[in-house]
């Protein structure tokens, strides 16, 4: 399996939480009562940059991605970028094969299409484009972003395949169950968490990155309730799964959050949709809180 060799190439820890990271504990209990009356299930997962802070609620649990994956995907691609491997300005040939549906607007454009690797990921990133992210696979190379996941120590977070398109034969078992990709809520928080303290980039690809994220366009999650302050996040949405990890540049500080919901009873595509709500009433209440 190519998850195994990964972990035999590991050479990278995660950056743990502050040595006095704390639980807040009645931050936790009205969490876990909001997740307990909530129509469908939740993970969720948040850190306190500068206090330490933290609130954890179901956030070891196994749970689909959508489009939250392609936190993963960037963070291989700068890696990639920084080691020699590939470059911003790399061309990349969008053909029929991997044009796909859902969000986006590549699968709209005439083939043969070169677009570079920094378009490709912004619009990955900015307006979620699936077949965007399918270049940036190919150019990447899947085995190579599950072995950098695996590189942080990450034992529950998975690249499946491409968008839309069918896993490899070497998939494991639990692909269908998951879709096009796997995390827990702290695993994604701990990508996230890179980003938000420029600790694994140089400062120029850290900077590109987090501006792709400041310009997301679905603002009906984690920002929605937080005013004029700064949201740099992704969203992942399926019928019944609304997903959003962000980081809100709170006034003591940064703020990471990780929400998921999956088995949603509101499967509307909606702005008011109920896991949205849900998604950033949380949000709101640890800001709240921290700030």
């Amino acid at each position: 399996m190519r998850r195994f060799a990964a972990l035999a190439l590991a050479a990278l820890t995660l950056c743990a939480a502050p040595a006095a990271a704390q639980t807040d504990a009645p931050l936790q209990r009205e969490l876990q009562s909001a997740v307990a009356a909530y129509h469908g299930k939740a993970a969720l997962y948040a850190i306190d940059l500068r206090g330490g802070k933290t609130v954890a609620v179901n956030a070891d649990t196994p749970v689909p991605t959508a489009s939250v994956i392609k936190l993963a995907i960037l963070f291989d691609a700068l890696k990639q970028i920084e080691e020699g491997r590939a470059s911003f300005a790399d061309r990349l040939v969008l053909t029929k094969d991997n044009q796909v549906g859902g969000s986006g607007v590549l699968g709209l454009f005439d083939t043969p299409l070169t677009v570079t690797l920094k378009d490709a990921l912004t619009m990955m990133i900015v307006v979620s484009d699936n077949t965007a992210t399918n270049l940036a696979i190919d150019k990447l190379g899947l085995r190579n972003i599950d072995a950098r996941i695996a590189s942080l120590g990450l034992r529950e977070t998975w690249l499946y395949k491409k968008v839309f398109l069918p896993p490899p034969p070497d998939a494991p078992a639990d692909q269908p169950t998951f879709g096009l990709g796997k995390t827990t809520a702290r695993e994604m928080a701990s990508i996230m968490e890179h980003f938000a303290r420029c600790d694994t980039f140089t400062p120029a690809l850290c900077s590109a990155a987090l501006a792709m994220l400041k310009n997301q366009t679905d603002r009906d999650g984690i920002p929605r309730y937080l005013g004029s302050l700064e949201v740099a996040n992704k969203t992942g949405a399926l019928d019944d799964v609304r997903n959003d990890v962000g980081i809100v540049y709170a006034k003591n500080g940064p703020i990471v959050i990780a929400a998921f919901t999956y088995d949603n009873a509101d499967k509307s595509w909606t702005s008011d949709n109920g896991a949205q709500l849900f998604i950033a009433r949380t949000a709101k209440t640890i800001v709240d809180r921290w700030q």
